[in-house]
């Protein structure tokens, strides 16, 4: 590959992944300072009612997604991915202004859980297509054996966006009193991502269009619902495949400052360096084992990492809750950082090629956000309820478990589906 065609295809991928970074930024945000926005949003008498309140209103964006995937995926399927990815970064900006700018319920009652509530649902709709038309586009640009590579940085992006927002809280937590902080310090972060707003824009809308797109025959709205009905047994495997990532995932980062403050007492800025730390790693491992998912296959990495999930992530939480402390939170953080990383690393560009090219969108949209909307997206109330059910810290290593089992049984199911689509 010449020097310019190299420098081409990185400008794609930062370009393509910019929006990732945002959407990915938002939610990272919201979920990083789930206590204020419940205190701001969402009074009520009891604490745990109102954490629980706000995780579900997180949770919330993640059940329009599968909707965001049918409607958006067949959009991309059949328009292109470049018009399908800036229509989807212009929904996403609705969704983080309206959190960031929302009155809280002291100044205008139950109109403000509503506007965050409403907003939270056009992110969702919107991310429901952003992560399949990124990974799709990444996928198609791809040169000869460096899929998994090229496709591992729709993930990395993310990385970065969870490293950027890490960073705004241990500032602004050295920054800002405890009290200025949770009066209108955390509204500072979302303010950030609405002023990059723009910038992202331009990135997207330099976008080019993928030859393979441009090379193939594209279905109606009709044929590619046609095909989705058909091929359901492949999503279905995806949803199981996907859910193992958005599981470990929203565990590692999204709750990993409400765990560590809220059920094992540890200072706050600890959990956010902790999460920054999660960042990094995940941003280091991925990309290195999309690379080895290159040169060893898909299948033989999904299967190890679910197997190592399986046996250590109960016992490594147990570990932690036992007698929690920085060192221990980083140790066992920065092992799930390296199963999910690992993992994911293969599962993304593995999701990719097991769904039929004409619906690729469509189909990996739909799985993926299945599996966030009915699994991954909870994971933070989910975790916040076995904790508060069973009085057990350890109990988030369960449903770890749980997501486990799915990504292996999906993997030895979609075995000889995937060698089919490959050949």
């Amino acid at each position: 590959m010449g020097q310019n065609s190299r420098r081409e295809k990185i400008l794609a991928v930062v370009r393509v992944s910019s929006g990732n970074f945002l959407e990915m930024y938002d939610f990272m945000v919201v979920g990083y300072y789930a206590s204020d926005i419940a205190r701001v949003f969402f009074p009520e008498a009891s604490a745990f009612a109102s954490l629980m309140l706000a995780f579900a209103t997180f949770g919330a964006g993640f059940l329009m997604r599968p909707l965001g995937a049918v409607v958006l995926g067949a959009y991309i399927d059949r328009h292109g991915r470049r018009k399908g990815l800036i229509l989807t970064l212009g929904l996403m900006c609705a969704g983080i202004l309206s959190v960031a700018c929302v009155p809280g319920y002291a100044r205008i009652g139950l109109l403000a859980p509503i506007l965050v509530l409403v907003g939270r649902l056009i992110q969702g709709f919107s991310a429901g297509v952003e992560l399949g038309g990124v990974s799709v586009y990444l996928a198609e640009i791809a040169t000869p054996g460096h899929r998994g590579f090229y496709v591992s940085w729709q993930s990395a992006s993310q990385q970065v966006a969870v490293i950027f927002a890490a960073v705004l809280g241990v500032v602004l937590r050295a920054m800002l009193p405890s009290r200025e902080m949770d009066a209108w310090g955390w509204r500072i972060p979302l303010l950030i991502g609405c002023a990059i707003i723009p910038a992202l824009l331009v990135l997207r809308r330099s976008l080019s269009e993928t030859q393979d797109f441009l090379s193939r025959a594209h279905p109606g709205f009709r044929e590619i619902l046609l095909s989705i009905t058909a091929n359901v047994r492949v999503v279905l495997l995806g949803m199981m495949l996907a859910t193992m990532t958005t599981v470990s995932f929203y565990t590692i980062t999204a709750y990993t400052p409400t765990f560590g403050h809220v059920a094992l007492h540890l200072a706050a800025m600890d959990s956010f360096i902790v999460t920054l730390c999660v960042g990094a790693s995940n941003l280091f491992w991925l990309p290195i084992m999309g690379a080895l998912s290159d040169r060893i296959g898909r299948p033989p990495l999904l299967i190890a990492c679910t197997v190592l999930a399986l046996l250590t992530a109960y016992a490594s939480l147990a570990w932690l809750a036992a007698a929690p402390s920085f060192t221990r939170l980083l140790a066992v953080e920065l092992w799930l950082s390296f199963l999910y990383a690992s993992y994911n690393g293969a599962m993304v560009v593995f999701l990719t090629e097991l769904m039929p090219p004409a619906v690729r969108a469509t189909g990996f949209s739909i799985a993926y956000s299945l599996a966030t909307a009915v699994f991954g997206g909870f994971t933070p109330a989910i975790s916040t309820w076995l904790i508060h059910a069973t009085g057990n810290r350890a109990a988030p290593g369960a449903w770890l478990t749980f997501a486990a089992a799915m990504g292996l049984s999906a993997v030895l199911l979609a075995r000889r589906q995937y060698r089919a689509s490959i050949d």
